[in-house]
């Protein structure tokens, strides 16, 4: 393990663990997985030890027996293959089946719905790397880590034995006249009991590795508080990007604007500060439109723009105040605006007819 970043003090975000699942890193124990399968696994002979009792003695039955009368050809030795292939079968299977699923089942417990092939892909770059791979094998904590757990689980299996026999010392001797079934019934349960044993040490050590690896697993996902931020940005969007975005489009809106003007039938001015172009043609909108709007330079291009168009410009401050506070560009002049709008469009030649 790394020597921890002193700056990244910030818990993982949402997109950074998900990141992480998507490339298969997440918080998982391998020794609670040995342990819960070797249990599952006694357990299983445990109550198939009768299953198994009735399968071998068959098998044991037929070798030292039928199998000495038997007159060997093809047809037979077919017969003999089918029939140790099935009892292979019998025997196997089912205790595999009970492995995976536990297998299986331990592992979803502890990461979730996950499937990933991305860290069975060759990582070439650390096979060169060897001095990162050294550093790794003899000055990192986890390998300290991973020796201590090994010989504390060594220890567990070296003195369950140990505990059990010297338990069992008075009941060794009464085996000597007991019958072949006694005596394989007695090994079998001492056998479990000293595997019980020893699995309760290395259940307890299978627990405290769980936690260790979901500790460890949070402080490696740490971000430090620019990674946050950066990591923030992102997801709203770079302000300077937003920003530079928004020139653009006020850019291209401008632009669309100084090619509308000469449409407009008359500018509205304050006379300096403000500048409204208005159009009003019965055919497009019910109101006049406003066309473009302004203040300070931009109300002076407008005011150019009309000129070189010979559009008139009337001067009335408070009109063009309003016009510019409530309209948007490309929206009609509200109602309370009409009355003061249609007496400067009647002063226009283009209206006075009408």
């Amino acid at each position: 393990m790394p020597q921890k970043d002193p700056s990244k003090t910030e818990k993982a975000t949402e997109k950074r663990r998900k990141k992480q699942r998507e490339e298969g890193n997440v918080p998982k124990s391998e020794e609670i997985s040995k342990v819960i399968i070797l249990l599952a696994g006694i357990l299983t002979l445990r109550f198939m030890i009768g299953f198994y009792y009735d399968q071998f003695s068959e098998i044991f039955r037929w070798a030292f027996q039928d199998a000495l009368s038997i007159e060997m050809d093809k047809s037979i030795a077919y017969t003999l293959f089918t029939w140790g292939l099935q009892k292979m079968t019998y025997l196997v299977l089912p205790f595999l089946l009970v492995l995976f699923a536990v297998s299986y089942t331990t592992m979803r417990l502890q990461v979730g719905k996950l499937w990933t092939t991305k860290p069975m892909k060759p990582k070439f770059g650390k096979l060169f790397n060897i001095t990162a791979a050294l550093q790794k094998l003899f000055i990192s904590p986890q390998s300290f880590i991973k020796l201590g757990k090994s010989i504390l689980q060594a220890l567990a299996v070296g003195i369950a034995p140990y505990i059990v026999i010297k338990q069992e010392m008075p009941n060794l001797l009464p085996l000597f006249y007991g019958n072949v079934h006694g005596i394989a019934a007695y090994l079998l349960t001492i056998g479990y009991k000293m595997a019980y044993y020893a699995l309760i040490p290395m259940m307890i050590i299978a627990v405290a590795d769980l936690w260790y690896a979901r500790w460890n697993y949070e402080e490696e996902m740490k971000m430090s508080k620019d990674e946050v931020k950066d990591e923030r940005k992102q997801a709203e969007g770079d302000p300077q990007v937003k920003n530079r975005q928004k020139q653009k489009m006020m850019q291209m809106m401008t632009s669309r604007m100084f090619q509308d003007i000469p449409k407009a039938d008359v500018v509205v001015t304050n006379p300096t500060h403000y500048a409204v172009a208005l159009q009003y043609d019965a055919l497009v909108a019910p109101a006049p439109l406003v066309l473009a709007k302004g203040v300070n330079r931009i109300a002076e291009r407008i005011k150019e723009v009309a000129k070189e168009n010979d559009i008139p410009i009337e001067a009335n401050p408070p009109l063009a105040r309003a016009l510019y506070k409530q309209v948007e560009i490309g929206e009609t002049i509200p109602e309370e605006l009409f009355q003061a709008v249609a007496a400067i469009l009647a002063k226009l030649d283009k209206f006075k007819n009408r």
